[in-house]
């Protein structure tokens, strides 16, 4: 079990690929499903945040990967919160019909890293983790479910940025 270590959380960023847009019939029954999800990744034990546009309850709308990608990006406790809101709650059944609404990626579209606990990674620093993992594949830095790391072994990389204080 990867406890949290030295005060940190995992991160996770995912990107799709949509096959059609939002509000394509098609894409209907994705679209349907975001609140509900979205909803329960809030309740779900672990969850520490996840990226939402302003004034929406989603992310969808923003495009920081190009026109027809959408992010999600958020942070957990542990990576096995994560894994059990993913494969074991009613998210499952959206990555059981991803086929329907998104392209099958070539490259690596999931990164995992430790940040500090009370840190929110935005989407450039997520990216750029995305990028990592694509170009040198897993390390403490940037990996998968599939080859982790503990909090611990990326103890060396866990400062982030501290928010400078607003006057």
């Amino acid at each position: 079990m990867t406890e949290p270590a030295h005060g940190a959380h995992l991160a996770q960023l995912n990107v799709a690929t949509l096959l059609h847009p939002l509000d394509d019939p098609r894409t209907a029954p994705f679209v349907e499903m975001l609140d509900p999800v979205n909803s329960a990744a809030d309740g779900a034990p672990g969850f520490v945040w996840r990226l939402v546009e302003e004034g929406e309850g989603d992310a969808t709308g923003l495009r920081p990967a190009g026109e027809h990608v959408i992010v999600n990006l958020s942070v957990w406790e542990t990576q096995e919160a994560l894994w059990d809101f993913a494969y074991r709650s009613g998210h499952l059944e959206v990555m059981r019909r991803r086929r329907e609404w998104f392209a099958r990626h070539v490259e690596a579209h999931m990164v995992l890293w430790w940040v500090p606990a009370g840190h929110r990674p935005s989407v450039g620093e997520a990216l750029e983790r995305l990028g990592d993992l694509r170009a040198h594949g897993p390390s403490p830095r940037a990996f998968t479910f599939a080859s982790s790391y503990t909090a611990a072994e990326a103890a060396p990389d866990l400062r982030a940025p501290v928010p400078s204080a607003q006057p």
